[in-house]
């Protein structure tokens, strides 16, 4: 079992022995999802008709502004149950998967690309399914190590978020997957701890957004700043959870399993 991976205590490339993707055959959560593509890509587009989805934080990953843009349902077992009422059925999906701690809907926009980069842990599988795609390769793909794929509608590609990887949409229209990582089994147990570590991360690139320096500040420093956040983190989810959940729990659907 290879050990767990953070970026936010590491600036070295990943150089794990996963390979760029898995068979989603091999996964017991891949053929729910992919019976439910309709209903997941139908809610979207019932979205779209009157809101806008956001802006990706991290705008040093792509290289237009405004050109990967998100709505998130769970975020590292953050569950954001102010969206839950605009995707009541794909919420009863996701809920329903054992070790699954995210899950958003992503555009890509034509003429656009997320740069290369590795993921935040090894600790997940991350997995995109086609929603609407408007090319195949070379136009419109997805890289990750050296082997690059295409999406395609109602198919899943699932691979370790920590390997490099890219994206490109060359096309002229907007490319849109529903993305969502699952806790690998061999950490299942540790799910809450890669969870705590990753949102401490997140935190810090975000902070980072406002002041550049941060990126340049030491590893011995990131390190001691990561070691100090990952508690509160940790409380900090249980504490926004258990508010939202009171404040919008007319959108908690009842009979649904916690994750």
């Amino acid at each position: 079992m290879p050990k767990l991976w953070f970026s936010l205590y590491s600036r070295e490339e990943y150089k794990g022995p996963e390979p760029a993707f898995y068979d989603p055959a091999q996964q017991d959560f891949a053929a729910r999802i992919e019976a439910h593509y309709p209903v997941i890509k139908s809610e979207l587009e019932n979205y779209l008709r009157e809101h806008h989805l956001q802006s990706y934080f991290n705008t040093t990953m792509v290289q237009q502004l405004d050109s990967w843009k998100t709505i998130a349902l769970k975020s590292w077992t953050i569950d954001l149950y102010e969206h839950y009422k605009y995707f009541p059925q794909t919420v009863q999906l996701i809920r329903s998967i054992d070790g699954l701690v995210s899950a958003s809907f992503n555009m890509l926009k034509g003429g656009a690309c997320i740069k290369a980069h590795c993921g935040d842990t090894n600790g997940i599988f991350r997995c995109h399914l086609g929603l609407d795609i408007p090319a195949q390769m070379p136009e419109s793909g997805f890289r990750v190590k050296d082997e690059w794929r295409s999406w395609e509608e109602g198919k899943l590609l699932v691979f370790v978020d920590a390997n490099n990887h890219e994206a490109v949409n060359h096309s002229r229209q907007n490319r849109f997957i529903f993305l969502f990582d699952v806790i690998r089994p061999e950490y299942r147990r540790r799910k809450h701890y890669i969870s705590s570590t990753v949102i401490a991360s997140l935190f810090l690139q975000k902070r980072a957004e406002a002041f550049v320096l941060l990126y340049k500040s030491p590893l011995w420093l990131q390190k001691i700043a990561g070691f100090m956040l990952v508690p509160f983190a940790f409380m900090a989810i249980r504490c926004r959870n258990g508010l939202y959940r009171m404040i919008y729990r007319d959108h908690v659907r009842p009979g649904t399993r916690r994750i």
